[in-house]
């Protein structure tokens, strides 16, 4: 242990007779410097010659809890979060989450009670990892850290791996693709007795690691009444990008052209002119080629408004698989399609602009039901009330106003009625589950298995399917992703829909107000009339980060594609059926419509190889 006039900031070797004992728990950390960034705001840092702690996030309310802490006696020698955080724990020690408004990582060892305290924050915006074998428990921010360890033998965890490939979902349960890795779940925490271990004694007993729901989303059930929805809505997104602008460095955001960005850079344009702040807002966009896939005359439009210093970029093929490597490598697991090398590029921009923060729209779609299967629930919703003539008329709006043909509608609310009849939704969206033969014969068990179903996901209402994409199905993969790839280029991504209070209005809101005569996401359409440009809120498609991803397996890579996909099953030779390569085959001959099992398959065989995986 070192040691200066800053207990955290080390100078100088301190006599080991001033520490406990040999030792048994180490604590690491790599800053990236957002609040405070002198020496003070280093980790890992002590507070009051007790406390020692590894903090990896934000909590935007420390000023308020700041004052807070001083009136009770409390002294701060730093003027950031991290401190805040270690003083609200000396006070009311686990308790002290819920008042915390962020997210977070974190891990705290109390050198007076000999205890460790592992938590995350309450929706898993930033991960933390778990690992015990060999009587040691270690934990991480990252999976790739455990290869530090001797003992690391890197092993594919079957059933999860196949739930990826078959049913694209993962983070739905606290295990990884690796075996024997586990992550702290969102809205979880862990306190060990540490004694043993500090003393150089006892081992730690795998059976005691067991993490404690702290906090529950969606427990309120009042509705909010339509008249007073939009304005709440506005309010409480408004002052949670407010508190997500705090920062001593440079802060921009993504910039799609949909609905979720385009209504976080219209507030920060609002936010930032009112305090008069002299810098110009930057924003940055992913832009195609095609204009299929292309949304940047939307990003146009909101620049535009925003009056924002904007940054375009292209993501190419050819770049793709010049990068493939890095990005595999930074995810630490297999990810889900090309998107993810479009929201790469993004932040890549973003470092080369010198932002360091960036605001992004993630948790919008889960929570106020911005995805077109929400309205499967809904419309079987309405036939369980008996409102058929409502159906009748949602059915005719869906059609007119997103293209969904009568057949479609009806199939959509028979699979919700009765989730058994799923693979009807899936032969009118060509999803994987719905075809058997591109898996090993010992493994078409996958294609039963469902686990969307199993974690919620069928819902019978629009608000459990709603709070199973929030809590399983949907947003910790798509937050797994989009942290792997900010910090990649030491960028520290903040998502203003997932502050917890927007997201308990919005699970107390009518389904009405959310979805209805064909367009989703009605409230908070409303919420930004006037602010966001009606070109943007009147728009009925959806696409976010996306590339062109089909036209680049069928049209301009496909050779390279394939060659990557037969490496996947080779790599995975018990798991994936050559017969992939034909349905590929296929879908590049026009035969057969595309879908994203082509990419998962290539995803899976690079993270193989990455990483030394063994299936």
């Amino acid at each position: 242990m070192l040691g200066s006039d800053v207990l955290h900031n080390p100078r100088r070797r301190l006599d080991p007779a001033s520490t406990l004992g040999t030792g048994g728990v180490a604590l690491g950390h790599r800053r990236l410097s957002i609040l405070d960034l002198s020496a003070h705001g280093h980790q890992p840092m002590a507070y009051q010659d007790r406390f020692w702690m590894v903090f990896n996030g934000e909590v935007y309310n420390y000023l308020e809890l700041r004052d807070e802490l001083q009136a009770k006696g409390h002294r701060f020698t730093s003027d950031g979060d991290s401190e805040v955080v270690l003083a609200a724990y000396a006070e009311w020690g686990p308790a002290c989450l819920s008042r915390f408004n962020g997210m977070w990582g974190l891990a705290i060892l109390d050198l007076a009670k000999r205890t460790l305290f592992l938590a995350r924050d309450r929706f898993g915006v930033k991960p933390l990892y778990y690992r015990v074998a060999g009587g040691r428990l270690a934990f991480a921010s990252e999976i790739k850290a455990f290869s530090a360890l001797k003992d690391w033998r890197p092993q594919a965890n079957l059933p999860r791996l196949l739930d990826f490939l078959v049913w694209a979902v993962s983070d739905h349960t606290p295990e990884t693709m690796f075996e024997g890795v586990h992550q702290i779940p969102a809205g979880h925490s862990l306190l060990l007795n540490v004694s043993g271990p500090l003393e150089g004694g006892a081992a730690v007993d795998g059976s005691a690691v067991r993490p404690e729901r702290w906090y529950t989303v969606g427990q309120a059930a009042a509705i909010v009444s339509d008249t007073d929805a939009a304005e709440e809505v506005r309010a409480t997104l408004s002052e949670s990008v407010r508190l997500r602008l705090r920062s001593d460095v440079p802060v921009g955001s993504c910039l799609s052209g949909g609905l979720d960005s385009s209504s976080i850079v219209c507030i920060m344009s609002e936010l930032l002119a009112r305090a008069g702040a002299g810098e110009r807002l930057r924003t940055f966009t992913a832009a195609s080629k095609d204009s299929a896939f292309d949304e940047s005359k939307y990003a146009q439009a909101i620049v535009a408004r925003a009056r924002s210093e904007a940054a375009f970029v292209t993501p190419e093929p050819g770049k793709l698989f010049d990068d493939l490597s890095r990005l595999t490598w930074h995810q630490d697991e297999p990810f889900g399609s090309t998107s993810m090398f479009a929201q790469w590029s993004v932040f890549e921009a973003a470092r080369r602009s010198g932002v360091v923060v960036m605001l992004d729209g993630q948790g919008a779609d889960e929570a106020l039901c911005g995805y077109r299967g929400y309205f499967g629930a809904y419309l079987a919703g309405l036939v369980r009330k008996g409102s058929l003539r409502a159906w009748g008329t949602e059915a005719a709006a869906m059609r007119r106003v997103i293209g969904f043909s009568w057949p479609r509608s009806v199939g959509y609310t028979l699979a919700y009625l009765t989730p058994g009849l799923l693979k009807v939704v899936g032969r009118f969206d060509n999803r994987a589950y719905a075809d058997t033969s591109w898996l090993h014969g010992d493994h078409t068990g996958a294609f039963r298995s469902d686990p969307i179903r199993s974690a919620g996901g069928r819902a019978h209402s629009v608000r459990g399917m709603s709070l199973a994409q929030i809590t399983a199905t949907h947003l910790p993969m798509l937050l797994r992703w989009e942290d792997r790839n900010s910090m990649a280029f030491s960028i520290e991504a903040r998502v203003p829909f997932l502050d917890y209070r927007l997201v308990e209005l919005s699970l107390r809101l009518a389904d009405s107000e959310k979805l209805g005569g064909g367009v989703t996401k009605a409230v908070l359409r409303r919420a930004m009339r006037g602010i966001v440009p009606d070109v943007v809120l009147d728009r009925r498609d959806k696409m976010g980060f996306v590339t062109a991803e089909p036209l680049w397996m069928q049209r301009d890579l496909s050779a390279r594609f394939r060659a990557e996909i037969a490496a996947g099953i080779e790599a995975l030779s018990g798991v994936l059926s050559p017969v992939l390569l034909d349905r590929f085959d296929e879908v590049v001959a026009g035969r057969r419509p595309f879908d994203f099992r082509y990419w998962r398959a290539l995803s899976v065989g690079r993270w193989a190889a990455a990483f030394s995986v063994k299936s």
